[in-house]
């Protein structure tokens, strides 16, 4: 498994590589409930086994069941301060989500193919990890060969003695998504014997956990560390297979923790989707769990929405809230209203967008994009529909 735990070489690295702007997002790549947990401490000790907590009730376009955990430090707005330039857009069909809340406690995941290593599903006031304390290695099996557009998301510590935690699309490939903690930071990006970038984040502390992105559309792969983008490249060998190898390790007294999986496939333009369609789904819009406010990782959808808005004066638009159906059906009703009305109020005050081209309904779990029968069902039922009229 070629250079996986490898020491971390030295790296020099320039204040503008930690500072770069953020380029176009990649066109067509458009994903999991975010509870704030706080810092990890060493050696967590996992609960007794237990049945698996259920799950809590989503409303309109919110985040799939593997959704971030490790939320950026700063609560701001849609659009401002570090979100100005952030350019990740999840994709929109969901391939593979998982965030163990149906595993037990002390084993391993159901859904996750073992490799080697000592893992189990460990719980940190109420959310559910898969902690390593050797070095480890497991396998996402997808139904087909990963797409040529698709986003990938998960939740995760660095690995112990500065040692890479690795994400490989194909046992052939030249290149593959990697990040290690190295002087208080996370470092990650694309490395291999292919093109690669590799850049550090702002300092955090180990046990830490940080959102890891790949948003990929063909070659041209983007990497991110929570809101920091840490890889921008055009000729990427990331080669696509139906597994998805994730090597990472830890040791007894400093584990190491990966959890909120999904893998989505990446789709068209909004507009190019809305004028062959009438319609267009997206999960690119996140809101604060059981809340109408929405987050600031919806930037880079809400700025498409609005772009595609202004480039087409004569187009109107219904904005459309829906839910899975888990929970109380009346109370999802209702907060899908409300949420596709906040689209609407953030789309008017902050992107200055004419009101009478906006209308909104909630329709919360009665018109399902899929069965929910299955997490990846009810990640692509939770969402924000835009109708053309």
């Amino acid at each position: 498994m070629r250079g996986l735990f490898r020491s971390l070489f030295a790296l020099t690295i320039g204040a503008a590589a930690l500072t770069a702007p953020a380029m176009g997002q990649i066109g067509g790549i458009k994903v999991p409930k975010v509870p704030k947990v706080p810092t990890v401490p060493s050696a967590p000790a996992a609960p007794a086994a237990q049945p698996a907590a259920a799950e809590p009730a989503p409303a309109a376009a919110d985040q799939p069941a593997a959704s971030p955990a490790a939320a950026p430090a700063k609560n701001e707005a849609p659009g401002s301060g570090v979100w100005v330039n952030y350019d990740f857009q999840p994709g929109e069909i969901p391939l593979y989500v998982d965030d163990f809340s149906r595993d037990r406690v002390g084993n391993f995941p159901k859904r996750l193919e073992f490799i080697e290593g000592n893992m189990e599903v460990a719980e940190w006031s109420g959310v559910r990890w898969l902690r390593a304390t050797t070095r480890s290695s497991f396998a996402i099996v997808l139904p087909d060969t990963l797409t040529d557009r698709f986003t990938m998301e998960f939740d995760a510590t660095g690995s112990v003695a500065n040692i890479f935690t690795t994400v490989t699309f194909s046992p052939t490939a030249a290149s593959y998504a990697a990040f290690s903690y190295f002087n208080d930071r996370v470092q990650g990006g694309i490395d291999g014997t292919g093109p690669k970038a590799l850049a550090l984040t702002s300092p955090s502390a180990f046990e830490t956990p940080f959102r890891f992105r790949i948003m990929a559309d063909g070659k041209y792969v983007k990497v991110y560390v929570n809101e920091t983008r840490v890889a921008n490249i055009p000729n990427a060998v990331l080669g696509r297979s139906n597994k998805i190898t994730i090597e990472f390790a830890g040791s007894e007294t400093q584990p190491a923790f990966i959890g909120n999986l999904s893998v989505l496939a990446g789709g068209r333009e909004l507009y190019d989707a809305l004028e062959e369609n009438g319609r267009v789904a997206t999960q690119g819009i996140y809101f604060a769990s059981g809340s109408d406010q929405i987050r600031p990782e919806s930037t880079p959808t809400l700025v498409e929405i609005a772009e595609m808005l202004k480039d087409h004066p004569d187009l109107d638009i219904l904005i459309e809230g829906h839910t899975d159906n888990v929970g109380n059906a009346a109370a999802n009703l209702a907060l899908s209203d409300r949420r596709a009305a906040a689209v609407r109020k953030i789309l008017i005050d902050t992107y200055k967008i004419d009101g009478n081209r906006l209308t909104t309904i909630g329709f919360g779990d009665t018109v399902p994009a899929s069965p929910n029968t299955t997490p990846e069902g009810r990640q692509q039922n939770r969402r924000v529909e835009l109708v053309k009229k």
